[in-house]
């Protein structure tokens, strides 16, 4: 009887930690969840340059970029937060060099755009891109985007890009 005793108080132990430590999941709504959330981009490399190479339908900056710091999420209601620093042309690459533009941002403005994996009305596969709003860029390559992005439902597997204003990818979640 002391066994049976034991055994079931560790099970209801057991079962009362489950559910206090699945109180914070269960209370969050439905659009204060996370999708993504990184503490780091990746600048675009060689060969994801240009549009031979595309991602998803997203083709890379012309030349090599470079990223100093970022850090983001998206959540499930479409809310999207990127800061990034040090957004540049990669210092070292030879074409960067040879144009001048080692360590410089000649874009204004970035945009995000959201790649998820989705399903149309039949159910088939497809990839869906959703595109933010422009936002001011230094010459060193800092900016700070918030916007509101009307993701798809399902969002399977996304991939936040930080592009130029016509869409070519800088940075992007990754490492």
């Amino acid at each position: 009887m002391k066994k049976f005793l034991h055994v079931y108080l560790m099970a209801v132990l057991l079962l009362g930690v489950l559910a206090v430590s699945a109180q914070p999941t269960l209370a969050k709504g439905k659009g204060d969840a996370k999708v993504l959330e990184f503490d780091t981009l990746v600048g675009v490399p060689r060969p994801y340059t240009g549009a031979a190479n595309a991602i998803r339908g997203v083709p890379g900056g012309g030349l090599p970029w470079v990223v100093g710091s970022a850090v983001g999420e998206l959540k499930t209601n479409g809310d999207v937060e990127v800061k990034v620093t040090g957004l540049v042309l990669d210092p070292t690459d030879q074409a960067v060099i040879d144009r001048g533009l080692a360590g410089v941002n000649p874009s204004a403005q970035f945009k995000v755009i959201v790649s998820c994996l989705s399903k149309d009305a039949a159910g088939a596969a497809m990839t869906v891109n959703v595109s933010s709003g422009l936002f001011p860029a230094t010459p060193q390559g800092n900016a700070s985007i918030e916007d509101h992005l009307s993701l798809p439902s399902p969002c399977i597997a996304p991939i936040l890009f930080v592009t130029s204003p016509a869409g070519a990818w800088f940075a992007a979640t990754g490492f």
